[in-house]
């Protein structure tokens, strides 16, 4: 049975979270405090984590932050609905992916269920990989060229595969300065993206268009 890692200082929700999850097969753990969580992921490895980015102690970042520098578990960040903190979240604290308060808890429970479908994926990883902290894409084994905007972009979407992203969503979560960038600059640096993994050997259209919705990584067949 598969281990969530619930932190969440607020005690309804961490129920309501609790609830929906063991109803739908896993086994979870509930922190209060941001003292315990790294400990606690360090000792009893759990297949992913919920956390609130606002806790006592240690806040949700640094917990990530830290989180991060020996293990790959999956994490999911509650937040509220702030430009600089959803940048923060995908783009530096290295957290998977995030829903803003107040959230739909059968929603949480299948985006649980499709990062842990993505992470079981061996084949998927053996053939992308992605280097945070040196801002670097490969397929098997070879590095691909992406500018720093190109690779926070692609990093969106290849951390959330079969999620769809509108253009705003892109803006929002991408961009650190949004004035100057229109859905146009979006698609601009998908058609970039995608020539450059064709020029590097990748066949498929992993970055697939969804008409009048946006833009999601496919996984490869």
């Amino acid at each position: 049975m598969q281990q969530i890692l619930v932190v969440e200082d607020n005690p309804d929700i961490a129920l309501q979270v609790q609830r929906f999850l063991e109803a739908n097969g896993f086994k979870t753990h509930h922190i209060v405090k941001g003292d315990h969580v790294v400990d606690y992921v360090r000792d009893h490895k759990p297949d992913l984590v919920i956390m609130d980015l606002v806790i006592p102690g240690k806040d949700g970042l640094q917990c990530c932050s830290e989180i991060r520098e020996f293990s790959n578990i999956p994490v999911i960040m509650l937040t509220g609905k702030s430009e600089e903190v959803d940048r923060l979240i995908g783009l530096e604290a290295g957290a998977d992916d995030y829903m803003c308060k107040p959230f739909s808890a059968p929603e949480l429970v299948m985006r649980v269920q499709a990062i842990l479908r993505r992470t079981s994926d061996h084949v998927y990883y053996s053939i992308f990989s992605l280097d945070d902290d040196k801002l670097k894409i490969s397929y098997k084994g070879s590095e691909i060229p992406l500018t720093s905007l190109e690779f926070s972009l692609y990093r969106l979407l290849f951390k959330n595969p079969e999620r769809i992203y509108s253009r705003q969503q892109i803006i929002d979560l991408v961009y650190s300065n949004t004035d100057d960038i229109t859905d146009r600059t979006i698609d601009s640096h998908i058609k970039n993206i995608r020539k450059k993994l064709k020029d590097s050997g990748v066949k498929e259209n992993i970055i697939e268009s969804v008409y009048g919705a946006g833009y999601r990584f496919r996984l490869p067949a």
